[in-house]
């Protein structure tokens, strides 16, 4: 017990010395020992690495769960070293909500039974989700936060002795000076002169071996860089397949409900442009969409008696349904005012009416409004 109180005795003493010793170098009454530069370099590297790695791993967190509480949830179970419970991801809810709707609805009828379509590629969205997460947490963010709390935290440490260090070692220093003043003026002190040097050599050999120590950690930080990089690239490597797995699970999805629409709903435009005998316009994959295609010739005005005597754009109201966007795909200069110019690569809305020719169709933006050739557009929606 004894032992005890001494030890803490002391520890206070030089608990006190440090806190005064820091104070007067603050104050600009004492000297400083200076690290060396390369030393210093270390740090400030290491100071950097440590607040872009504890940003960049925040961010990520945030990225691949954007709910604060399921976040918080999750810490607690990695604080209590117990293994993470299987969380339904939104694609997957969406889809089984999808699914159970179409059951009440009626698989059979033409939205139930496109619910069930979409569904399930929902449910596979989630499941691709639910892999990307789970590697990306493995790949990337527990290296992240291997360091932070890991390696960081020793070097925090050692770098936290060092300035102890450095405090002891001036201190003495200032014992040593002011042993020599008092020498110079009584040699009653030149045993005083000799045990404060003798402190100041245990002194300097305890700085310099922890400020190797300290280096030596610091110098590590390197290899954390390459540890880091290569986690980077494995993140990246899971984001790239798992956006093509979305883009492929998508692709399908539209191919079905392509395919099924044709069947079961048909759309109001496709109805329209078959009574009145319009074309659909070019498809996507149609050579007028390639890229360097040349823009097909202007269709022939219509001469047809009917449509010239009755169809006025200027009285063309839009019908209730069979409107569409269309993407224009080459310029497109009006020969009259009956006429719409045209751009590129901007979105027009479109419709048929009776008695139009078929190589026309009416086109709408904004306010303005005219005949627009087929040719010059993709149809979309």
């Amino acid at each position: 017990m004894d032992f005890n109180v001494k030890k803490l005795a002391s520890d206070a003493g030089v608990f006190f010395t440090r806190a005064v010793q820091y104070t007067e170098e603050k104050l600009g009454q004492a000297e400083k020992t200076e690290l060396d530069a390369h030393l210093e370099n270390l740090i400030a590297r290491a100071d950097c690495t440590k607040n872009w790695t504890e940003k960049i791993f925040r961010q990520t967190e945030v990225l691949l769960q954007p709910n604060p509480s399921a976040r918080i949830e999750e810490f607690f179970y990695e604080k209590l070293d117990r293994k993470i419970p299987s969380r339904t991801t939104n694609a997957e809810l969406l889809g089984q909500y999808m699914q159970d709707a179409a059951k009440e609805f009626g698989p059979g009828t033409p939205y139930g039974s496109t619910l069930i379509t979409v569904g399930e590629f929902q449910r596979r969205l989630g499941g691709a989700e639910r892999e990307f997460l789970h590697i990306s947490a493995i790949n990337f963010l527990t290296p992240l936060r291997n360091f932070l709390e890991g390696d960081w935290k020793t070097i925090s440490k050692e770098r936290r002795l060092l300035e102890n260090r450095r405090l002891d070692l001036d201190v003495c220093k200032a014992r040593l000076k002011k042993a020599k003043l008092a020498e110079a003026k009584s040699a009653l002190w030149s045993e005083e002169v000799d045990k404060a040097e003798h402190e100041l050599r245990v002194a300097q050999t305890e700085f310099d071996r922890q400020a190797e120590v300290t280096r030596l950690l610091l110098e590590g930080i390197s290899s954390t860089h390459v540890n880091h990089l290569r986690c980077l690239h494995e993140f990246v490597e899971a984001q790239a397949a798992y956006y093509a797995q979305c883009h492929k699970h998508m692709q399908d999805l539209q191919k079905e409900l392509s395919s099924a629409n044709g069947d079961t709903f048909p759309n109001a435009f496709a109805v329209n442009a078959s009574t009145s005998g319009v074309s659909a316009g070019p498809s996507p994959l149609s050579p007028a969409t390639l890229p360097g295609a040349s823009p097909p010739g202007r269709p022939p005005n219509p001469s047809n008696a009917l449509e010239s005597s009755t169809l006025k754009i200027e009285e063309v109201k839009p019908p209730a349904t069979g409107t569409r966007k269309a993407k224009v795909l080459y310029d497109y200069d009006a020969a009259d005012t009956s006429e719409l110019s045209l751009l590129a690569d901007e979105l027009i809305t479109v419709y048929t009416v009776p008695g139009m020719d078929p190589d026309w169709l009416v086109g709408e933006r904004g306010n303005q409004k005219g005949k627009v050739p087929v040719t010059y557009l993709e149809l979309l929606s």
